[in-house]
């Protein structure tokens, strides 16, 4: 039975993804994704014209992830600091479902890659932050700008620490403690 359009294609970034999950501070090779997948390197540069595509995809996807979530936070949330809590969550849950999207987004695994695949993970975060920005405000938070940004670097921190334990510290260990402080006014 042949094929469903793009179905290949999907199988080799979610087998990309298992990699980056699995192999920690190793490169992927095509090589050795080719050998994964049991197809020839040939057969990949037919659904992706270089790797760094690869990667593209995986940003791609993370991106239709992470904001059809926040989209529904948005929608199912009223109260703008409860999403704005809701939607570091997600990022840290999200993440912790997907080791190898972790490695992609914090950059560990684009290094010696194209850098406009680091530009783009940059516009992911920035698009993260506006979303918060967006929800603290719906909050009437004065400082939702400064609130944002100590949020995404805390999300950023956690995704980090996950990385560098080889996935062993959770990205969501002690949120739950620590959100209050997330959202705490200083006064």
């Amino acid at each position: 039975m042949p094929r469903v359009k793009g179905e290949r294609r999907l199988e080799i970034l979610k087998v990309l993804a298992l990699m980056l999950g699995e192999a920690r501070w190793a490169r992927i090779t095509t090589a050795a994704l080719a050998e994964r997948l049991q197809v020839s390197e040939a057969a990949l540069y037919r659904h992706f014209a270089s790797k760094a595509q690869m990667y593209e995809g995986l940003i791609e996807f993370s991106e239709q992830s992470v904001f059809g979530l926040a989209n529904r936070i948005a929608s199912e949330e009223p109260e703008g600091a409860g999403q704005a809590v809701a939607l570091v969550q997600m990022l840290l849950a999200f993440a912790e479902k997907n080791p190898g999207l972790v490695r992609v987004l914090t950059g560990e695994a684009l290094v010696g890659e194209h850098e406009r695949l680091q530009a783009r993970v940059n516009q992911f975060f920035d698009r993260f932050e506006a979303t918060l920005k967006q929800s603290l405000r719906l909050a009437s938070d004065a400082d939702a700008s400064a609130r944002a940004a100590v949020m995404l670097r805390y999300a950023i921190g956690s995704l980090q620490l996950y990385v560098k334990s080889g996935f062993a510290r959770s990205p969501l260990e002690a949120f739950n403690a620590q959100q209050g402080q997330l959202i705490a006014r200083s006064g």
